[in-house]
């Protein structure tokens, strides 16, 4: 295997043994938190704290995941070439947007002001848009209007890159208002079904590159 494939299966081993066990706890601790306030357990207050802190990981982890895959389908294409398709100007622009995206989700971690968080969410989910619609990236259809665009990996993983980067960034407004929570647990149960639908659609694009 060459360091390229070696790359190719980063992503979902780090998806495997990080991301989705990440989920598991992260799911359960969501659980834990809605039974201390409905008072039918009488658990720590670390509870809550505990839970949003493995929501970041989540969230942080599932971000470098999808940006080692995008690296690979740009050195994947390119590897044939003499240099980088587009020249440095290119390549700089799509460094700037893996690192705008990567930097945006980690300043969640320490931003405040709940406008500042929306605004580096927004920058780590555009960023990885950007990337991800450049041609090297796999997309199967860019219309919803086409069937091949509920089928595809990228697009269903970038929905679930954005519901995640929204209950990140409004962690402390989810925890005081109830009408947020409602909104928060309907996008945890789309984020189940997407990480599912991330699970069949990544198993087939991986069998259909073993078959090339």
């Amino acid at each position: 295997m060459s360091a390229l494939d070696w790359l190719a299966l980063l992503h979902p081993v780090l998806m495997i043994l990080f991301v989705y066990p990440v989920v598991g706890a992260t799911i359960r601790l969501g659980i834990l938190v809605r039974e201390r306030r409905l008072q039918i357990n009488p658990l720590p207050p670390t509870v809550p704290v505990e839970h949003a802190d493995h929501g970041r990981w989540l969230t942080t982890g599932t971000v470098v995941a999808v940006l080692i895959a995008l690296c690979w389908s740009f050195l994947h294409h390119g590897a044939a070439g003499g240099g980088f398709p587009g020249g440095e100007g290119r390549l700089a622009r799509l460094l700037l947007l893996g690192g705008g995206a990567l930097a945006g989700c980690l300043a969640l971690w320490r931003l405040r002001r709940p406008g500042r968080r929306a605004a580096a969410a927004l920058v780590a989910w555009g960023g990885l848009l950007g990337l991800g619609l450049e041609p090297e990236v796999e997309r199967l259809a860019d219309s919803p209007l086409q069937p091949e665009f509920w089928a595809s990996h990228f697009w269903s993983g970038w929905l679930l890159i954005g519901l995640l980067l929204f209950a990140m960034a409004a962690a402390p407004e989810i925890a005081l208002r109830p009408a947020l929570r409602w909104v928060h647990r309907a996008a945890a149960f789309l984020i189940a079904v997407l990480l599912a639908v991330q699970a069949i659609t990544g198993c087939r694009d991986l069998l259909g590159l073993a078959q090339r």
